[in-house]
């Protein structure tokens, strides 16, 4: 039963599991920036059209489609920036985590 248990972990090691996340933790904190980026240039494009066709006659229903996207946008610009945000604070406490890790690796390497 012991046997089983072990070919069962989620990872195989604490150096492995840091190594994954590093790797793909730059491509997740770009892709938050990204997004806040084509949010904000959405929106750039948005508003202006919204308010064209909110002094219209005869297009609320364009201008409320304008006016949902435009509010999908500004929700989509809110949860990318908390993304970022969360990246850029558990960077530092990965990278910490890294370090220490490299020194205790040191540290075994150098007693044997």
């Amino acid at each position: 039963m012991a046997t089983e248990k072990e070919g069962k972990h989620p990872v195989r090691s604490l150096h492995e599991f840091l190594f994954e996340i590093s790797e793909a933790w730059d491509r997740f904190r770009t892709g938050s920036l990204i997004s806040i980026i084509i949010s904000v240039l959405f929106i750039i494009v948005l508003v202006p059209r919204l308010l064209v066709l909110h002094f219209r006659r005869g297009d609320i229903i364009e201008s409320t489609i304008y006016l949902g996207l435009v509010v999908a946008l500004a929700y989509n610009l809110w949860i990318s920036w908390k993304q970022h945000e969360f990246y850029k604070k558990w960077e530092k406490r990965i990278g910490l985590l890294m370090a220490t890790e490299e020194e205790l690796l040191g540290d075994d390497k150098k007693q044997t």
